[in-house]
């Protein structure tokens, strides 16, 4: 597995220059870029790390980015660096999914306990990822016909329901129940409505 790498984010050269000269110092790796543009130009979404961004920045903000990140997707978490007056924007951006936020000035021993932190935090996410990557693969696997019984099946209708509902026959709808279990890699009906449910819960299901 990679080695978890903090990502410094921030268009001052002294405050980049700081950070990673604070982590190097606790033995974690860094790499630094001056805006959030040359971050995303670099950015390999599967690598293990974090996120140490600057809120306010020219061009792209550290707001932005991260909203650039939710919507790629990219499960890295994101720790905001934030003086006292934009405690209320690091708190907004913990809302929209940011991992922490540390205001300065900072303790450094904070600072390295919170990338731990976060580090740990990466791992799980990616684990999370790879199987909602699986569910879904499965799911588009289905046909329209197994979508719908699908879909049945997860609202707890029973096979004779489902066959009324659709029109066709109880041995048809028995088979079609076979292939989503077989397709959707599921054990058990209760495994395949948590397939459902965190399908639903992550905003990734297909339409």
């Amino acid at each position: 597995m990679s080695t978890p790498c903090a990502y410094v984010v921030d268009d001052i050269e002294l405050n980049r220059e700081m950070l990673v000269g604070l982590l190097g110092l606790a033995d974690i790796e860094t790499r630094s870029f001056a805006s959030a543009q040359q971050f995303l130009d670099a950015l390999d979404p599967t690598l293990p790390g974090c996120i140490l961004l600057d809120i306010r920045m020219p061009g792209m903000s550290g707001l932005d980015l991260q909203k650039t990140l939710n919507e790629r997707h990219v499960v890295l978490p994101v720790v905001m660096i934030t003086a006292h007056a934009d405690v209320p924007i690091a708190i907004e951006a913990m809302r929209d999914g940011a991992y922490d936020f540390i205001e300065k000035p900072f303790d450094n021993q904070h600072l390295v306990d919170v990338v731990r932190r976060a580090f740990v935090d990466c791992e799980d996410r990616q684990r999370v990822q790879v199987e909602l990557d699986s569910v879904r693969s499965c799911y588009g696997t289905l046909s329209a016909r197994e979508l719908q019984v699908l879909e049945a099946m997860v609202a707890g209708r029973l096979n004779k329901q489902i066959a009324h509902d659709l029109g066709i026959s109880q041995r048809t709808v028995e088979v079609h129940r076979a292939n989503v279990m077989e397709k959707m890699r599921a054990s058990s009906l209760a495994e395949l409505v948590r397939m459902s449910v965190r399908l639903n819960d992550s905003g990734e299901r297909p339409g």
